[in-house]
């Protein structure tokens, strides 16, 4: 019999070769069960059901000409119309037999698959499904811990009903397919007992920015539904690929989510809910180890397929073994060529009345319109902005008619972010509480340009946009870097041209992502000892309350110090690869007491100075027996980056250094702290550092050009001081001949020279002037490097 006849299909007969016979998902999952399984990738075993056999089933019920009926009356473009040809369909194929062939063959293979376990998943995988033009969540049912062949019998109908949902007739018309062309075929696989373990999606590019070089991990207890359907915010893991390929550990994100409930086994068959545990809840649901298995699988299913795949795992509990249960192309960011780049500008100073996580990097306006059950989404208009608790595949039929999407749950990889960005609806999802906060009918606007973080404004505000296109026309000898500051903004910015990073503050890591001043981390235990020996009640109290926000900002962390380090190098890993192989010069932090007193627990440690300007900051900090446990965390910190990351493209910086005999204080400590290999540049922002450039380029690998301070300083104005403004800037004579003179000795003594500070951002001639003399590099904030190079 030929392949192409028969009704069953077993894993092992399947290849990538077969959508035809047993569409897109289906021949994915035969295609690795294999060719990738000899290469250690662990799949489930199952039998398909053909599309031959659907047909089959089809014509033995007779039902050709009544579907044909049934569509002929069909209204695209309204919701009640999609709704009643759903049904009738749906209800028609339900209403069929089996052809005692088929259904004998099904028990027959089920016999077979039930000795490893007589609990199986039912998939549904349609012939015009996960193509490489064309991949959606959620399309036809997925039925889950299926026992006995009379319910598995019932299963397999409804997947073959399922052909008929209203979400995935909407999708067929939106990529022109004709809804009677297309089979449903259904895999039986056995299941994975990710009720007892976790379950998630891998993708193996970024799926805001379709940044290649990482693999996107998102990861929860219990059965993987609960993601697709928005319920929980997952578990977030980034890893590197170059460096992963090489040996190293490249872990460069770690978030963790709110697991708070999650689907197991239902004793009558399927699934139900269930709590998680506040211990389990604040623990990681994949450990280090298990997420770097699944990301070199994730590498080989993709150089496999030859393109960014959107992957379904699962963690068996009872083994403890890790699964691949599907793979489909990516098709959001894969078939882009990235040419032009589109940034948008929000021009307001409003608070924002809410806030989530973005999906995508665009703005979006229109009424609110909030919508709390499936039964009202026929009163939902074209140009809303649709609020929700959640979404699944079932709000499909209206989520292309909104301007935005604002839900209450979700992570980044839940049903409301993948349509978002196939669909490219600017969405926030996770807000905890937008359905309490928006009122239908009122006018907002939806913010995604600030990476991760999402936010919702009251009315209309005004933004504009820039188009850049992104391939350098102009060839310059002056190397363009940039100034970046948020790991949240890397992978899309690092699409510009550039030629690294020229200042990587370490500030904005530590006050958004951190949060806490680090000796209160370091001496956390010490602080806590403390406070119950404190009889003031006032002291008490306030002791109390900064260890207990900081037992919130850290939690899962027994080891504060350890918080901090992790922490530290994820920003700075993430930024790191982002633009690799390209040189990423970190700056050690360089707040100022009254900056540091800001952070949680900063006022037990910082002391309040007249001009923390010109105080406590940079180099001075970092041997000083006050602080130098907190530089010890930050050397460490670098340290992981390179050596575990393998991020060797890191290099680093010390600011604010007054005199020589500190930069080789600072030096000896970043050599004993273990930090060797890497080049270490002194910034070149006090005049000291110009008159005796001679001798810190003895000690330094080079300068970088902090133009901001050196301004202030050569001239004596405070910068914070808006009036003063007028007297002068960069341009002025007196800073352009000290900056001149470090160009200078640089190129003598062939050391690095770059500049940093806001200057050539915001003053082309000043940016042509560093050219004439010869600067290796000028590093720009990313909005005006286009702008730049074509004034160079």
């Amino acid at each position: 019999m030929k392949k192409s006849e028969k009704n069953i299909l077993w894993l092992k007969e399947i290849s990538k070769k077969d959508v035809s016979l047993v569409g897109g998902k289906n021949a994915s999952l035969g295609e690795m069960f294999s060719a990738l399984t000899k290469k250690g990738i662990k799949i489930p075993d199952g039998f398909c059901l053909s599309a031959h056999a659907f047909w089959y089933f089809v014509k033995h019920n007779d039902f050709e000409k009544k579907l044909k009926k049934i569509f002929s009356n069909f209204n695209k473009n309204s919701i009640k119309s999609l709704e009643k040809t759903s049904n009738k369909a749906s209800s028609l194929i339900m209403s069929g037999s089996f052809p005692e062939d088929v259904q004998e063959e099904i028990f027959k293979s089920y016999s077979i698959l039930s000795k490893k376990g007589n609990d199986v998943a039912v998939r549904s995988s349609a012939t015009a499904e996960d193509l490489p033009s064309a991949s959606f969540a959620g399309q036809h049912e997925t039925y889950l811990n299926v026992s006995g062949k009379w319910e598995l019998l019932r299963s397999v109908q409804k997947c073959m009903a399922s052909l008929f949902t209203k979400r995935a007739i909407a999708y067929r018309e939106k990529k022109g397919f004709k809804h009677l062309d297309i089979a449903l075929s259904v895999c039986v696989q056995r299941m994975v007992r990710s009720d007892s373990g976790s379950s998630g999606v891998m993708f193996t590019l970024d799926t805001e920015t379709g940044f290649r070089d990482v693999v996107l991990i998102n990861s929860i207890y219990g059965v993987g539904e609960m993601i697709v359907k928005g319920k929980i915010t997952p578990d977030e893991f980034f890893v590197f690929k170059p460096t992963l390929e090489k040996g190293f550990k490249p872990i460069v994100v770690k978030n963790l989510g709110r697991k708070e409930k999650k689907y197991v086994y239902d004793v009558k068959g399927g699934l139900k809910e269930e709590e998680v545990g506040l211990k389990k809840r604040i623990q990681f649901s994949l450990t280090d180890k298990e997420v770097l298995t699944l990301s070199k699988w994730g590498l080989i299913i993709e150089e496999h397929y030859k393109k960014p795949q959107d992957i379904e795992w699962a963690k068996d509990g009872v083994s403890n073994q890790l699964f691949i249960v599907q793979s489909r192309p990516e098709t959001v960011h894969s078939l882009k060529e990235a040419t032009t780049y589109r940034e948008y500008f929000l021009k307001t100073k409003k608070k924002p009345i809410l806030e989530g996580t973005a999906i995508g990097d665009k703005i979006g306006f229109g009424k609110a319109h909030v919508i709390s059950n499936l039964s009202k989404i026929s009163k939902f208009k074209k140009g809303e902005v649709l609020v929700t608790k959640m979404t699944d595949p079932d709000w499909v039929s209206i989520m292309s008619l909104a301007s935005a999407i604002v839900t209450d749950e979700g992570g980044k990889t839940c049903h409301a972010a993948i349509v978002a960005r196939e669909l490219g609806i600017p969405t926030i999802v996770g807000t905890k509480k937008a359905t309490k906060v928006l009122k239908t009918g009122q006018e907002i606007t939806i913010d995604c340009t600030q990476g991760l973080n999402g936010r919702v404004f009251k009315g209309k505000v005004e933004f504009s946009t820039r188009d850049y296109k992104l391939k350098r026309k102009k060839k310059l000898k002056t190397k363009i870097m940039m100034n970046v500051a948020s790991p949240d903004t890397a992978f899309r910015v690092s699409q510009m041209p550039n030629d690294g990073v020229g200042l990587m503050r370490e500030e904005f890591i530590i006050a958004e992502k951190i949060k806490v001043h680090p000796l209160a981390l370091y001496h956390y235990r010490r602080i806590k000892n403390q406070a119950r020996a404190l009889k003031n009640r006032k002291q008490k109290a306030r002791a109390k309350r900064i260890l207990r926000e900081i037992a919130k900002v850290s939690l899962g962390y027994k080891d504060k110090r350890e918080y901090f380090i992790n922490k530290l190098a994820e920003g700075i890993g993430q930024i790191a690869c982002a633009f690799w192989p390209k040189p990423v010069i970190v700056r050690f932090s360089d707040f100022k007491t009254n900056e540091y007193a800001q952070l949680l627990g900063g006022e037990l440690f910082e002391p309040e100075e007249e001009n923390p300007m010109l105080g406590w900051r940079g180099a001075s900090r970092y041997y000083d027996d006050d602080f130098k446990e907190a530089f010890s965390m930050e050397i460490a910190a670098i340290k992981r980056v390179r050596n575990v990351f393998g991020l060797k493209n890191i290099e680093v910086m010390i600011p604010f250094c007054r005199t020589p005999e500190e930069g080789k204080k600072v030096k000896s400590m970043i050599k004993k702290a273990g930090l060797r290999g890497v080049k270490i540049y002194v910034m070149a922002e006090v005049p000291s550092n110009v008159v005796l450039a001679e001798e810190f380029l003895k000690i330094f690998d080079g300068m970088s050009i902090g133009s901001n301070d050196l301004t202030q300083l050569v001239l004596g104005i405070d910068r914070d001081n808006a009036s003063l403004q007028k007297i002068g800037d960069e341009r002025n004579k007196a800073v352009k001949e000290m900056i001149k003179q470090v160009i200078s000795l640089c190129k003598k003594k062939k050391k690095y020279c770059g500049i940093c500070g806001q200057a050539p951002s915001t003053f082309p001639k000043f940016a042509k002037f560093l050219v004439k003399q010869g600067i290796e590099s000028i590093s720009l904030n990313p909005d005006t490097v286009i702008k730049t190079i074509l004034k160079l």
